[in-house]
């Protein structure tokens, strides 16, 4: 695995050196009293003199550092995968709790004060230890074309944050969620309200999961690809009130997540999983293609709803208008007892139970 990241890593850079790759939103456009960061320069220092309201224009290069953003209204704008930050060498690293975690790019604020209206754009994370992008305690972040990468846990990702835009990013081969939304990491409760979070043109593959929505309600995930994971899109809820759900999956791609992911503690294997619902409630599952995910773990199928792993049943789900065709074990498979599912209008072959389709 190690190897892998190096070689990823050193292609990244290569692409870097090159010039090449993606240039949306150019950081050659820099405008009058924005903060210019040139290779070899540090993105931090940058971060560190900026007022709010301010723009940093990362030039193409490789940087070797972790970037904590605390500050509201600061844009951070690179030039797509020709800006790329990469983990720093031991000891070099900046003194600050984003690289003390182990992230790249991490937007902080705290319980007391969120930070607010931040933009993370156009650039490449890849190769840390936890996280790309990681938010906490957030309102209005925007990460979009960003491209996220080998990192060990998750690529983008946020915590107790609300009305997020994640947007037309790439989060490829990281080690658990490509997308992460969750109310916690690290306490139990109820659902957080996102106030309208969305997740959208985004293309997510070659990682443990696709997209997890844990323990979040109002949120909208649609347009994106969903490809080569182990499982697409994982809405998780518990016994905890409010539940989760209330959200809307539409008109997204997912195919072929057929990438083997072995169980853990928490979970069975995961394989050929399009859409799993476990604990929800009140969620539409609408609009989408969803094809040719193949398994044979409890949680493979096209749609599956599955009461999750401390008892929490699935109630009051749609699923209609969607794709659902050369998924197996089943296109549809409600393997729930809670009430008020529906599923209505599907183009689909088979489902468990029969009937469905």
């Amino acid at each position: 695995m190690r190897k892998r990241h190096i070689t990823c890593l050193l292609s990244i850079a290569a692409v870097s050196a090159a010039g090449l790759g993606a240039s949306v939103p150019s950081a050659s456009a820099a405008a009058p009293g924005d903060r210019v960061v040139h290779p070899g320069q540090s993105i931090q220092a940058a971060v560190d003199a900026a007022r709010p309201g301010d723009t940093i224009v990362v030039r193409p290069g490789t940087y070797r550092e972790s970037v904590l953003i605390n500050k509201p209204g600061l844009t951070l704008r690179g030039s797509g995968n020709r800006t790329v930050i990469v983990p720093g060498a031991s000891g070099a690293q900046p003194d600050n709790a984003c690289a003390k975690a182990g992230n790249g790019v991490c937007v902080l604020g705290t319980a007391q004060h969120t930070v607010n209206h931040v933009s993370v754009r156009s650039l490449t994370v890849a190769g840390f230890a936890s996280n790309g992008v990681w938010a906490s305690w957030t309102d209005r972040l925007e990460v979009r074309a960003v491209t996220a990468e080998s990192n060990g846990t998750w690529g983008i990702a946020q915590q107790r944050s609300t009305r997020s835009d994640i947007r037309d990013s790439t989060a490829r081969a990281n080690g658990d969620a490509g997308i992460f939304v969750a109310n916690s990491v690290d306490e139990e409760g109820g659902a957080t309200d996102t106030r309208g979070t969305r997740v959208r043109g985004n293309t997510v593959t070659d990682n443990r999961i696709g997209l997890t929505a844990r323990r979040v309600r109002n949120l909208s995930v649609s347009d994106n690809t969903f490809t080569a994971n182990c499982s697409g899109v994982f809405v998780v809820g518990d016994e905890g009130t409010p539940k989760a759900g209330a959200m809307t999956i539409r008109s997204n791609r997912i195919t072929g997540n057929n990438k083997f992911c072995a169980a853990t503690p928490r979970l069975p294997a995961i394989q050929g999983s399009g859409i799993v619902l476990t604990g929800t409630e009140a969620t539409e599952v609408r609009s989408n293609v969803i094809r040719d995910n193949v398994g044979a773990t409890p949680l493979s199928g096209g749609v599956v709803l599955f009461k999750s792993f401390v008892g929490a049943k699935n109630t009051d789900n749609t699923i209609s208008g969607n794709v659902v065709t050369g998924n197996q074990p089943a296109d549809l498979a409600n393997e729930d007892t809670g009430t008020g599912n529906s599923f209505t209008g599907n183009v689909c072959t088979t489902s468990a139970p029969a009937g469905m389709c």
